[in-house]
Parts: C-alpha cells; structure tokens; sequence
C-alpha cells in the first residue's frame, strides 16, 4: 500500500505559531484542493524535563516543566514531508521541536 499524504503534528508555542504557519505555506504544505494554507491547531498542556547538557527554550534544567503549547495539524505529500519537516525547524524554537508525521490510509485529498 502506497501512502501518498501525511498528516503532520507539530507542537510549539503560541509566540512561533505565524513563522510555523509561514514556513507551511513555503513549502505547499496544507494545499487540499482548491485550497492552501490549510491548517488547525487546539491549545493543549505539555510537560517535559530538560537534562543536563540542554538549553531549553522553556523550563530549566532537571526541573519538570509543564506549559500550554498549540498542537498544530496539517496534511502534505509524502514526499514533500522531509521538506516540510526541515522547514518548520528552522524557525522552530525549541531544540528537540516534536514533529509527528503520520501516514493517512484514506483521504478526500485529491491527486494533483
């Protein structure tokens, strides 16, 4: 079975939510149709602790960290996903940034 669109989720947060969005645009990702820059994202909580050797844009080291971050899900080609994905990293703030691409088994995305 050939994939060919991914849903990709990104967590950041809400101060990097227009670069994201600018570098999905660049990139086509979100294109469904007649339509670009095609997106959501939902507010949710997220926690993490940062370890020795790390520069954390948020928390400090050893200390669990919790914050309000956005959960933002777009769909793009399989093949454009490494593009996509390298993209949202450089404006990215965070030093590991969480990016999950998901494979989609049925869409209503047509072929191009």
């Amino acid at each position: 079975m050939e994939f060919t669109h991914c849903k990709l989720e990104i967590f950041l947060p809400a101060s990097h939510l227009e670069a994201v969005r600018q570098a999905l645009r660049e990139t086509d990702a979100g294109h469904i149709g007649s339509y670009d820059s095609c997106l959501s994202y939902s507010e949710v909580t997220s926690c993490w602790r940062p370890l020795e050797g790390t520069r954390p844009y948020l928390g400090s080291v050893g200390e669990l960290c919790t914050q309000p971050e956005l959960k933002v899900e777009v769909t793009c080609r399989t093949e454009q996903v490494e593009a996509v994905i390298e993209a949202v990293r450089r404006v990215h703030p965070y030093e590991e940034p969480v990016i999950q691409a998901i494979p989609l088994y049925r869409t209503s995305l047509k072929e191009k």
